[in-house]
């Protein structure tokens, strides 16, 4: 290891028919392990299918950590400056605001490469795509458990979305959070705004609440939980939400990941096992357990109308949150 003084020559990493600069490579970004800079570009070249699929064409929020994760985070919405000519990116607007912001949108794993030169860890993805970014493509069911909540209570949080999912014709594709929770997504046909894809969320998040009132919640205000509960975050789905993408690694000392799974896998799977080190040789063996997420499209009509049953019934949806 080069001393705090020491000054370690740049590398270039060939990444398709591109070459990425890498400034820094032996900085440590991962303290429990002293995983590097190089470490984490190796680690995104070697999920590269996976990681592409997850933020194709979509707005991409960044996480950076200038000094490694033990040090400061800035959340990076408009596109870092020095980018190259070929970094694309898609324009959004901040009504609220009258601001817009120019975000990455990643077409090729040079993008990716590119964006952990500039300190990114963490790639957080909007759900809809720069096709039409008002319409998402992406439902995602957030299994977010509050701090005293047993990791078991997520498993059966889990277990019931796939059963209502099936219930549903509706395929979901797992994956951990890189956290203490789960996530699911759902692909479904861009033809509905955020309030209608936040609605049909909000009542699938109660019904699995009805099916498990002992374990989960769908309780808005977070000093209104006990501390044991599992909320079924349905807000991840408004405007300008975005969660960790499928593959993306977090900004932990450990280095964990947001690691697609299987469903079989829920009962026993282990997250925090799930890390930089332990990725590479699952993908290589497993390939992308989301690649066939474009082609499993539901249709959100059948939640609508929960939705509509739910309201006239006299539950309350409540108003969207701003992010601008």
């Amino acid at each position: 290891m080069p001393s705090a003084s020491a000054k370690t020559p740049a590398v270039e990493l060939e990444v398709g028919d591109r070459t990425i600069r890498l400034s820094s490579p032996d900085r440590v970004y991962f303290s429990e392990r002293g995983e590097t800079k190089l470490d984490l570009a190796r680690y995104y070249e070697s999920v590269g299918p996976g990681i592409v699929t997850a933020l194709r064409e979509r707005p991409c929020m960044l996480h950076r950590f200038p000094k490694g994760v033990d040090g400061p985070k800035v959340h990076q919405k408009r596109l870092p400056a020095g980018a190259p000519p070929w970094v694309e990116t898609v324009r959004l607007h901040f009504p609220r605001y009258g601001l817009h912001a120019d975000e990455l949108c990643v077409t090729e794993l040079a993008d990716v490469i590119w964006a952990v030169q500039m300190s990114t860890v963490e790639f957080h993805p909007w759900n809809s795509r720069r096709a039409d970014t008002e319409k998402p493509d992406e439902w995602r069911i957030d299994l977010d458990p509050m701090p005293e909540c047993p990791f078991d209570r997520v498993r059966r949080g889990a277990e019931t979305t796939h059963e209502i999912l099936d219930e549903l014709g509706a395929i979901g594709w797992p994956k951990t959070s890189g956290g203490s929770g789960l996530h699911v997504y759902v692909r479904i046909a861009p033809e509905w705004g955020f309030t209608d894809v936040r609605r049909a969320a909000l009542a699938f998040a109660r019904e699995v609440e009805r099916r498990l009132p002992d374990d989960v919640t769908t309780t808005w205000w977070r000093r209104d939980r006990a501390p044991q509960d599992l909320f079924v975050d349905y807000n991840q789905n408004a405007r300008d939400h975005t969660i960790a993408a499928a593959y993306s690694v977090r900004g932990t000392p450990r280095g964990t990941v947001s690691a697609p799974i299987t469903w079989d896998e829920v009962a026993d799977v282990a997250p925090q096992d799930l890390t930089i080190a332990t990725m590479p040789d699952r993908f290589a063996t497993l390939g992308d357990l989301h690649a066939g997420i474009d082609e499993a499209v539901f249709d959100i009509r059948p939640l609508l109308e929960w939705a509509e049953r739910d309201e006239r019934d006299g539950g309350e949806t409540p108003p969207e949150p701003d992010r601008d």
